[in-house]
């Protein structure tokens, strides 16, 4: 398979990254999960006690910022992280921040047979000429089990009814923020993840098998 790239979009908690990583493993592509990058500023932010809510505060804070670690971990997918990484992602200074890193992560990476990136704007704004575009789609309330299931599974109380809620106003603020917003890319492939994950991945089999 020819050096590419293969683009995930989709609403929060539809299971972007699980498919993202299976992909990866199965084709030996490379695997950048941009929900990551704004969780690792979320972090910080938290950590400096940023006042986000001050839009000076944050583009101040953003140039300090040298480096960004790709790396997943149990501390950045508690709630609170979530919620304030939704917050300042809706602005164009932070995204601007994060696409910056993105870009630069597949241009310093040559050797890489390909990759496969997740998030929610991705095959909309960020690699808009990706060879494969996905697009996920998940019910809300199966969004909202699932993420329910991780964090109890991970040992953070937590009540579904309020993790549903937060999902339809995260779904609601990605679609409606002004800058990038959540909208199924051009030429991109509807993949139905409501079902079991071998269903799902049946569905992306087929479309790679076709590159």
């Amino acid at each position: 398979m020819k050096k590419f790239i293969i683009t995930i979009d989709g609403p929060a908690a539809s299971g972007k990254e699980k498919i993202a990583k299976y992909i990866s493993r199965r084709w030996k592509l490379s695997h950048l999960d941009s929900g990551i990058l704004y969780r690792r500023l979320a972090q910080i932010f938290l950590i400096n006690k940023i006042d986000t809510k001050d839009i000076n505060q944050i583009k101040k804070n953003l140039v300090k910022i040298n480096k960004i670690s790709f790396r997943n971990s149990k501390k950045i997918r508690k709630q609170n992280i979530s919620k304030l990484a939704s917050k300042i992602a809706i602005h164009n200074c932070v995204r601007n921040f994060v696409n910056k890193l993105q870009y630069n992560f597949v241009k310093n990476n040559n050797k890489k047979q390909g990759f496969v990136i997740d998030g929610r704007d991705i095959g909309s704004v960020v690699f808009k000429k990706a060879n494969l575009k996905l697009y996920i789609e998940v019910n809300p309330e199966i969004r909202a089990k699932r993420r329910y299931k991780q964090l109890i599974d991970s040992g953070e109380k937590s009540i579904y009814r309020k993790i549903l809620k937060d999902i339809k106003l995260r779904d609601k603020q990605d679609k409606l923020r002004k800058h990038s917003p959540l909208v199924i890319p051009k030429g991109a492939h509807l993949i139905n993840n409501n079902g079991t994950f071998e269903n799902t991945t049946k569905q992306i089999t087929k479309l790679l098998e076709k590159i």
